[in-house]
């Protein structure tokens, strides 16, 4: 995707995430999922959002520029992948929260755990990153250049669902914003 594509408002972009492909190539591999599920967070009124601390070291990369990547460790375990959204200087991100592997699955496989079945390999935040070999390494990462990037190959297949954010009881009213988007092709109730 281009850089104006991730250069607008971030509640424009997350649910334009959905169905898009993100690609993670390391070596001659690239592994490949389609964007199921994303949060959004906006700058620092959005209590929620690493950008309401603004003065923190890992929120500065919400202010842009737009297009780089995000990668943020929680419980000091598990990577989250987001993308920087909003022109230069204004703060927001998506979360990428969940893709359904469509590429080199046998490897997002090894990178997890044999047994794991194809849904419940990148079902979460952290799945995702454990799945793709996506750590703190790629944060900043240009998601315009060739390592980890999103691509348009087709969309949504089915009617997107608008539901609070998960994990952001702490954030008063932000927390019922909603702000989280997800594909529903079946019409299943998450």
């Amino acid at each position: 995707m281009p850089r104006e594509f991730y250069g607008r408002p971030t509640l424009d972009v997350a649910p334009e995430l959905l169905g898009k492909v993100l690609v993670h190539r390391v070596g001659d591999i690239e592994m490949a999922g389609r964007v199921i599920e994303v949060e959004a967070y906006l700058g620092p009124e959005d209590l929620a959002s690493h950008a309401a601390r603004k003065t923190s070291k890992r929120a500065r990369i919400m202010f842009g520029p737009p297009g780089m990547v995000y990668i943020y460790l929680i419980y000091g375990m598990h990577h989250c992948l987001n993308f920087v959204t909003e022109k230069d200087g204004t703060a927001g991100a998506v979360l990428v929260r969940a893709v359904e592997p469509i590429a080199e699955i046998e490897h997002m496989r090894l990178n997890r755990a044999p047994t794991v079945s194809d849904h419940n390999l990148a079902n979460g935040p952290g799945k995702l990153c454990q799945a793709m070999a996506i750590d703190l390494t790629h944060n900043r990462t240009d998601a315009c250049s060739d390592t980890i990037w999103l691509e348009d190959r087709g969309g949504v297949t089915g009617p997107i669902r608008q539901t609070p954010r998960i994990g952001v009881d702490y954030a008063g009213q932000w927390a019922e914003k909603l702000w989280r988007f997800t594909i529903d092709e079946e019409g299943e109730q998450e």
